[in-house]
């Protein structure tokens, strides 16, 4: 593997499986009838964290996503139960 001496370092912002989270996650919201503003008080965020995740306007953290996992006492698996393309 060849090194990269070039200090500038590329993110990597999957669009597609962001879309399908951010699908996933209000789907799973509204089957619970929980609000976004209600979602973020209970799981300790901010209501715009929230919304920056369903429209995909941020990728979230593994520890983020593991917040709202438990707040909507569903098992990982459930959140990201999409096929990815």
């Amino acid at each position: 593997m060849k090194r990269n001496d070039n200090l500038s370092r590329t993110f990597t912002f999957d669009e597609e499986g962001l879309r399908l989270l951010a699908k996933r996650l209000k789907e799973i919201r509204s089957e619970k009838g929980i609000s976004q503003e209600e979602l973020a008080y209970r799981s300790e965020l901010t209501l715009s964290q929230i919304a920056r995740i369903e429209t995909t306007k941020t990728n979230p953290t593994i520890s983020t996503l593991f917040k709202i996992i438990r707040t909507l006492e569903i098992s990982p698996a459930d959140l990201f139960n999409f096929e990815l393309p």
